[in-house]
């Protein structure tokens, strides 16, 4: 299987992997006058499952290193695969919420805040887990993104207020997101060998580990997405038969393609993850707050209307993000 050996190939691979998940959302805009989210969201599952199965087969199974993928899946111990199967259930439970808040505030305040908190939690929780990199430095990255969500918060309320809404529901679900996904990456982790080039017998490379992630991913949907369309916190209730007679070829390929965006950016994150460490790669990949920010900003005009003598709110929220993730990257080397 093909494996990183170079820290700052790893760390590009995150620099992708944060751009893929800072831009799968805009799949979602795009569809949001046409396509409710509930059904935007079976898509995108199906998408992230085709990108990891994908690469498992071509990536994962070429080379003398490692363990090709279907030999790995044969050999896996049932306890590691639970661990990637809860990750995956954890993620979904998780970015169902992210989808639900960015259809509440938009782009520009659900990724910073949730993501943000989910960065914040996941770089701790993957620390304690596997120790790698300069502490201090590390966390005091993680305090310039803490002061980034707050600036991003109070940005946002200051939006409100102008636009004489009240409502905190979208903030709340942001919160509640970024809490829940800050511990689903752990699980992926330990589900794994910490050396990919002759893994732990009854461990997972990280190839089958996403594949297994992916079900989970599939699997959970049938619950909380089933929930989220008939029972739904924000807009109208949407059926199964709504899925399979509203859609046509052109919503449904968007939709798969926001998943494989994201897919994408979650398998070069757990690649990269053995040469980075678990708490830098996931670290860094959640760097995508920053990117959705900007694309929520300044391609979608979200925070329009905050007032001209609030604007500061921004440049300082994208300093603070630039300088946090900075530091997290340098953790490493230090």
């Amino acid at each position: 299987m093909y494996i990183i050996e170079n820290y700052y190939v790893a760390v590009f691979l995150c620099v992708i992997t944060m751009l893929c998940w800072g831009s799968w959302a805009n799949t979602q805009k795009l569809l949001s006058q046409k396509w409710p989210f509930q059904l935007f969201y079976w898509d995108y599952s199906f998408g992230i499952l085709i990108i990891t199965l994908l690469l498992a087969f071509t990536m994962g199974s070429i080379g003398d290193e490692g363990r090709s993928f279907l030999i790995d899946l044969g050999q896996a111990e049932t306890k590691y695969l639970g661990y990637a199967l809860l990750g995956g259930i954890i993620f979904n439970f998780a970015n169902l919420l992210l989808v639900i808040a960015i259809d509440l505030t938009g782009m520009a305040v659900a990724f910073p805040v949730g993501i943000g908190i989910a960065l914040v939690l996941g770089v701790i929780t993957n620390f304690m887990y596997s120790p790698e990199g300069n502490p201090f430095i590390l966390f005091t990255g993680v305090l310039f993104v803490v002061g980034a969500i707050i600036l991003d918060a109070y940005a946002y309320k200051k939006t409100l207020k102008e636009q004489g809404k009240t409502t905190r529901k979208g903030i709340l679900i942001s919160l509640l997101a970024g809490i829940a996904m800050g511990f689903f990456y752990k699980y992926v982790a330990q589900s794994m060998s910490f050396d990919f080039v002759t893994p732990e017998i009854g461990k997972l490379t990280p190839y089958t580990a996403l594949v297994i992630f992916s079900i989970g991913i599939l699997i959970s949907n049938f619950l909380f997405n089933t929930i989220n369309m008939y029972k739904p916190i924000t807009g109208t209730p949407v059926s199964y038969r709504d899925y399979l007679t509203k859609g046509n070829l052109k919503l449904h390929f968007i939709g798969v393609l926001g998943g494989i965006i994201w897919g994408l950016g979650m398998s070069f994150s757990i690649i990269a993850s053995e040469q980075a460490g678990p708490a830098i790669a996931y670290g860094l990949g959640q760097g995508a707050t920053m990117v959705a920010a900007l694309w929520g900003v300044f391609i979608w005009k979200e925070l329009e209307d905050l007032p001209k003598s609030k604007s500061w709110l921004i440049t300082a929220m994208f300093i603070c993000f630039i300088v946090g993730l900075g530091l997290i990257i340098y953790a490493k080397v230090a």
